[in-house]
C-alpha cells in the first residue's frame, strides 16, 4: 500500500456529509463532477487549494449526516490522499474504505497536527509524521483485508478482481 504525502486541510468537530458534498450537486454520480464542489460549504477555497496527496484532518465525528456515498467520493475524486481524524462517523468509515479512500483515527494527531503543515502518513505502520513540526503520532494501521481493498480502489474493483 502507497504511503499519503500532503499539505493539511484542517476541519473542526462533526463536519457532515452536506458540507462535504452539499446536497444541490447529489444529481450527478460523477466522481470529477463532485469533486469540483467538495467542501464548498465550509470552505469556498478548498477545491482551488487542494492538490493531489494532499491530507483532510479533523477533530470529532467527520462525516457525520447522511450515509451518501458521495460524500467519501468527492474527497477523492478531488485528490485527496488520506483523511485523519479523532473519530468517524460509522457509515462515512466504511464507505470510505469501500470506495478505497484511506482514512485514520488517531486523537493525538487530530490535536497535534495544523492546517498547512505537511504530514506524511505510512499506512502498514500507521505512523503519521508532521513534516511540519517533527512530530510523530501512532494511528491505526490497516489490517491487510482493508490494505487490499484501498489498493484495488475500492471494495468492488476488488470483488471483481478474485
Amino acid at each position: 500500500m502507497k504511503n499519503a504525502n500532503g499539505r493539511v486541510f484542517k476541519y473542526g468537530d462533526n463536519v457532515d456529509t452536506d458540507v462535504i458534498i452539499p446536497a444541490r450537486y447529489l444529481n450527478s454520480s460523477d466522481p470529477k463532477e463532485l469533486a469540483t464542489h467538495c467542501m464548498e460549504d465550509i470552505d469556498k477555497d478548498f477545491v482551488n487549494k487542494v492538490k493531489e496527496g494532499d491530507i483532510i484532518v479533523a477533530t470529532k465525528n467527520f462525516g457525520c449526516g447522511s450515509s451518501r456515498e458521495h460524500a467519501p467520493i468527492s474527497i477523492k475524486a478531488a485528490g485527496v490522499s488520506c483523511v485523519i481524524a479523532e473519530t468517524f462517523a460509522r457509515i462515512f468509515y466504511r464507505n470510505a474504505i469501500n470506495i478505497g479512500l484511506p482514512i485514520i483515527e488517531c486523537a493525538e494527531a487530530s490535536k497535534g497536527i495544523e492546517d498547512g503543515d505537511e504530514v506524511s502518513v505510512d499506512f502498514d505502520s500507521g505512523i503519521i509524521t508532521n513534516v511540519t513540526k517533527g512530530t510523530t503520532f501512532k494511528g491505526q494501521a490497516f489490517p491487510p483485508f482493508m490494505q487490499k481493498i484501498i489498493d484495488a480502489e475500492g471494495l468492488i474493483n476488488y470483488i471483481n478482481a478474485k
